[in-house]
């Protein structure tokens, strides 16, 4: 998965933005589209809907990388909480379309909406720390909660003392257990903004 890039890189690559250059988009695409869309799938548990958040994502980039501020994070932490944004929109159309299509009857109770879009933000905030955490620490989380391995076999695995590996995957669990406490309005991974 892409890491945070040197903060140098973000602004070089916000000024190639501003410029036009449309390698420079190519770049950001290759980098982060596999973010972008499985961050968008999570939310939308919806193929089509992901790819449309993506190409939206992108194209608010292209048209608007001065809307970029270093200052507030990294472009990665950026572009994700775009797409979170348009995550978030698309869920809330989708519904109103069908509301309008079926009738006000038919339509999921607006609690429900929120309560699905509160689930698919904390499901996409701990895809988004797993992907930012350390390598060490991801690494001791998936030996145990995937292959299922203990800490004493996750530390023979990972070539490092039981009480580091105990440290890791409980460190891992910290920053995966924040996912999960902040209300939906200002809820994001670190570098996030509030939802619009």
């Amino acid at each position: 998965m892409a890491k945070d890039a040197p903060p140098r890189w973000d602004r070089r690559m916000q000024q190639r933005l501003a410029r036009g250059e449309a390698a420079a988009l190519g770049e950001l695409y290759d980098r982060f589209a596999s973010l972008v869309h499985s961050q968008a799938h999570r939310m939308l548990d919806d193929e089509d809907a992901a790819d449309l958040v993506t190409r939206e994502v992108f194209a608010q980039v292209w048209e608007n990388p001065e809307a970029y501020d270093p200052k507030q994070g990294s472009m990665r932490s950026w572009v994700a909480k775009l797409t979170h944004r348009h995550s978030v929109q698309r869920l809330r159309r989708t519904a109103a379309a069908y509301a309008q299509e079926h009738g006000e009857d038919a339509v999921p109770d607006p609690e429900e909406l929120e309560r699905r879009v509160r689930s698919a933000t904390a499901a996409a905030r701990a895809d988004y720390i797993v992907s930012s955490m350390p390598v060490s620490l991801r690494q001791a989380l998936e030996l145990a909660y995937i292959q299922r391995r203990d800490y004493r076999q996750a530390a023979a695995d990972l070539g490092v003392t039981e009480d580091e590996a105990r440290r890791r995957l409980r460190l891992g669990l910290q920053l995966l257990s924040t996912a999960n406490i902040r209300p939906l309005e200002g809820s994001s991974p670190p570098g996030y903004g509030r939802v619009r």
